[in-house]
C-alpha cells in the first residue's frame, strides 16, 4: 500500500491551516456586519436586499430567525417551512420550529401543527400536540394513554393549554380517581397545594373533601387532621404537613407532632420526615437545641445532609468526640470523600490517637482538593496533581473547528448571543464522540469560551484531570500587576475570577455584580472613589483591567477588614452580617473548622473551592504554590511546595 510521505502529510497539514486561517479572517471581518444585522433583525428592522454581502455567513440563519422570532404569530405557513428547509438540522430550525408550533396552536391550524410535530420535552407543546389530534378526529386509546402520561408527568401546575385536554380525557372516562390521587399525592410531596385541589375536583363529593383538607394542612396545620381516616395516606399527608411547619418553625413542629402520631398511628420512618426537618433547621443555625433534636431523629431518617450536619453541630460546639463518632456512623463512600477523611484525621488527632490521624492524614492527601492540599501540610508533603495534557493533535483540532455548529458557536460567542451560542455547542456535541467532544473545548479556550471546559467536562475521572483546560489563563498581566500593587496572592486573584465568572468578561449575575470578578456596581463606584480613579459608570466593569483592578482593590480591602483571607473569601460571597455573625459564634476556631462550619452551603464551598483553585492557579503561575494553610491566613512568603502524581490519583478540584 503506498504511504503518504512526510512532507505530503505537512503540506496538507499546512494547507489545512491556511485555509482555516483564511475562514477565520473573512469572519472576522464580518463580524461587525452580523452584529448590526443581528441588532438590526432584533428590532425587525432587517433589510436582506440591502445586506448581500451576508448571505453565505455562517450566521445568516440567526438573523433570519431574530427577524421572524419578532411575531411569529404573523409568520406564514410558507416562510415557516422554507425556513425549516434550509436549516434543517441546525439549532437554530430546532429553536424556531417549537416557537412556530407554539404560533400554529395560538391559531389553531392543527393539521400544520401535526405535520411538523416532533416530539418535545414542553408541557404545552405536548398538550398543544393532544389538542391538535382530538381537533383532527384522532382520539383513540394512544391519544388517551398519551392524554395520561402528561397528567402523571409532574407534581406542579401545567400549563393553561392542558386544562381542555384534561377535560377531554375526564369526560372520556380517563380520570379515575386512582389516577386523580396519584397527582394529588405527587403534588402534595412537592407541597404544591393549588395542583392538590385542582386534581381533586373530579373526585366524589367525600374524597374531594379530604383532599382539600389535606391541602389545607400542607397549607397550615390543622387539628382536623386528627380525626382523618388512619390511612397510609393520611399520615404521609400529616407528615408532608408537619415537615413543612418545621422548616419554619421547628418548636411548633415539635410541640404537636406527638399529638398527631398518635391519633393517625404514625410509623418511624414517618415521624423521622418530620424530625429530620425540625432538627435540619434547628442546626442549620446552631440553634441551642440543636445535638437534642438532631439525636431525635431516628437513625433510618439520616441521610449525607443530615450526617454532614451532626458533625458540623459538634464541631461548632468544640465536642471533638461527639463530631469523631458522628462522622464514622456516615456511609463509607460518604467517609471515604477527602473533605471527611481529613476531617476525620483531625478529629482522631484531637481525641489523641496521633498514629491513625497521620495515616487518614496520607489517604486525604492523595486528593487535588482543598481538604487534599490541607492533609499534605498537616504530613508536609508535596501536593497531589496529576496534569493530563490536552490532545496536540492540531489537524485534528481544526477538523473540529471547522465543524459547521462549531464555527457558529463561536461566531454566536463572539457576538455576545450566548444563549444561541450554547445552543449550537449543544447540537454539536450531541454528534460528537469523547475525543471530539475535548477537542471541542480546546477550540472554545482558544476563542475566549472558558467556561465550556466545566461545563462539558467530567463525563469520565480522568477529563477532571485536564488542569489546563479547566482552569484557564487569561489576562495575566493584569492579575499579576494588581496582586503586586494590593500585597495579595495573584493565585487568589485568579481563583477568584475562576470562580466567579470562569474568566467571561461579560458576566452578570441575578443581583448584578459584574464581570470577571463579579464586582456589583456600587462596590465598583466606592472602590474606584477610594482608589482616587475616575469611575466611568458601571458599564466599565466589563472591561477586564478595570475589573481587575477594582476587584483585586476590593480583596484587599476585605482582608484588611478581616484579618485573614479565608474569612475575607467568605464575606466576598455572603456580604458582611452573615460573616460578623459566624465570627462571633466561633471566635479563635481553628481555620479549618471555621470554614467547614460555615452555616450557608454555597459560602463554604465556595471559601473551600476558592482555596483550591488557588493552589492549582500557583501551579499554573508559577509550576510550585504556597501552601494552602499559609495562603489562607495571608503568609504569602512562605516556603512553597512541589507537585507529584500518585499512583492511581483520585478525584480532583472542580
Amino acid at each position: 500500500m503506498n504511504r503518504p510521505t512526510p512532507f505530503i502529510v505537512l503540506v496538507a497539514c499546512l494547507t489545512l491551516l491556511a485555509g482555516t486561517a483564511v475562514r477565520a479572517q473573512n469572519l472576522d471581518a464580518q463580524r461587525p456586519q452580523i452584529r448590526a444585522a443581528l441588532d438590526a433583525a432584533g428590532r425587525g428592522q432587517f433589510n436582506a436586499a440591502q445586506s448581500a454581502g451576508i448571505a453565505n455567513h455562517p450566521l445568516y440563519g440567526w438573523v433570519e430567525f431574530a427577524q421572524l422570532s419578532r411575531n411569529m404569530d404573523g409568520v406564514s405557513n410558507a416562510q415557516a417551512q422554507a425556513f425549516l428547509q434550509r436549516y434543517q438540522g441546525q439549532a437554530v430550525a430546532e429553536q424556531f420550529r417549537n416557537l412556530w408550533l407554539a404560533a400554529l396552536s395560538r391559531r389553531q391550524d392543527w393539521r400544520t401543527f401535526l405535520q411538523h410535530w416532533q416530539p418535545a420535552d414542553n408541557a404545552a407543546l405536548r398538550c398543544a400536540e393532544l389538542n391538535a389530534r382530538q381537533a383532527t378526529g384522532r382520539i383513540d386509546a394512544q391519544w388517551t394513554a398519551d392524554a395520561q402520561a402528561v397528567w402523571r408527568s409532574g407534581a406542579k401546575s401545567l400549563p393553561d393549554g392542558c386544562d381542555t385536554v384534561f377535560a377531554l380525557l375526564a369526560s372520556r372516562g380517563g380520570l379515575s380517581p386512582e389516577l386523580r390521587w396519584q397527582r394529588i399525592d405527587a403534588a402534595a410531596a412537592e407541597q404544591q397545594t393549588a395542583v392538590m385541589r385542582a386534581a381533586a375536583r373530579g373526585l366524589p363529593a367525600s374524597e374531594a373533601a379530604l383532599a382539600n383538607d389535606y391541602a389545607a394542612f400542607i397549607d397550615g396545620v390543622h387539628a382536623r387532621a386528627l380525626t382523618w381516616p388512619r390511612t397510609e395516606r393520611s399520615r404521609r399527608m400529616a407528615a408532608i404537613g408537619l415537615a413543612r411547619l418545621g422548616s419554619k418553625n421547628p418548636g411548633a413542629a415539635e410541640a404537636q407532632l406527638p399529638q398527631y402520631a398518635q391519633a393517625l398511628g404514625m410509623n418511624e420512618a414517618e415521624r423521622g420526615q418530620v424530625l429530620y426537618q425540625i432538627a435540619l433547621w434547628t442546626v442549620a443555625s446552631y440553634e441551642p437545641d440543636s445535638a437534642r433534636r438532631l439525636n431525635a431523629v431516628p437513625e433510618s431518617a439520616y441521610d449525607e445532609r443530615l450526617y454532614e450536619w451532626r458533625v458540623r453541630e459538634a464541631m461548632a460546639r468544640g465536642d471533638w468526640r461527639a463530631a469523631l463518632a458522628g462522622l464514622r456512623k456516615m456511609p463509607k463512600t460518604q467517609r471515604e470523600d477527602s473533605r471527611w477523611r481529613y476531617f476525620e484525621a483531625r478529629l482522631t488527632e484531637k481525641t489523641g490517637d496521633a498514629a491513625e490521624a497521620q495515616r487518614l492524614f496520607g489517604e486525604a492527601a492523595r486528593s487535588a482538593t482543598f481538604h487534599g492540599f490541607l492533609a499534605a501540610d498537616r504530613l508536609n508533603r508535596p501536593y497531589a496533581l496529576c496534569p493530563l495534557k490536552p490532545n496536540d493533535s492540531a489537524a485534528a483540532r481544526n477538523a473540529v473547528a471547522r465543524d459547521a455548529a462549531i464555527v457558529r458557536a463561536m461566531e454566536l460567542w463572539k457576538l455576545e448571543r450566548p444563549g444561541w451560542a450554547t445552543a449550537e455547542w449543544n447540537s454539536a456535541l450531541a454528534r460528537f464522540d469523547d475525543t471530539q467532544r475535548r477537542l471541542a473545548v480546546e477550540v472554545a479556550r482558544d476563542n475566549g469560551w472558558f467556561d465550556r471546559a466545566v461545563f462539558s467536562l467530567g463525563r469520565n475521572p480522568d477529563e477532571q484531570r485536564l488542569y489546563e483546560l479547566r482552569f484557564p489563563l487569561h489576562h495575566d498581566a493584569a492579575i499579576r500587576r494588581e496582586a503586586a500593587k494590593n500585597a495579595i496572592d495573584p493565585a487568589w486573584v485568579a481563583a477568584e475570577i475562576r470562580a466567579e465568572s470562569v474568566f467571561n468578561p461579560r458576566a452578570r449575575s441575578g443581583a448584578n455584580a459584574m464581570g470577571l470578578m463579579q464586582v456589583l456596581p456600587t462596590t465598583g463606584a466606592a472602590t474606584a472613589k477610594r482608589l482616587g480613579m475616575p469611575w466611568a459608570g458601571a458599564a466599565s466593569l466589563y472591561d477586564p483591567d478595570t475589573n481587575i483592578m477594582l476587584g483585586t482593590a476590593y480583596l484587599r480591602q476585605m482582608e484588611d477588614k478581616y484579618g485573614v483571607p479565608y474569612v475575607a473569601i467568605a464575606a466576598y460571597n455572603a456580604g458582611p452580617a452573615p460573616t460578623a455573625r459566624w465570627q462571633s459564634q466561633r471566635p479563635n476556631y481553628d481555620a479549618d473548622f471555621w470554614i467547614e462550619t460555615i452555616s450557608y452551603k454555597e459560602t463554604r464551598e465556595y471559601v473551600a473551592r476558592v482555596l483550591a483553585f488557588s493552589v492549582i492557579y500557583d501551579w499554573r503561575l508559577n509550576g510550585d504554590a504556597l501552601p494552602v494553610t499559609d495562603r489562607m491566613h495571608g503568609r504569602i512568603q512562605g516556603k512553597r511546595k512541589s507537585f507529584v502524581c500518585p499512583a492511581a490519583a483520585p478525584s480532583a478540584a472542580s
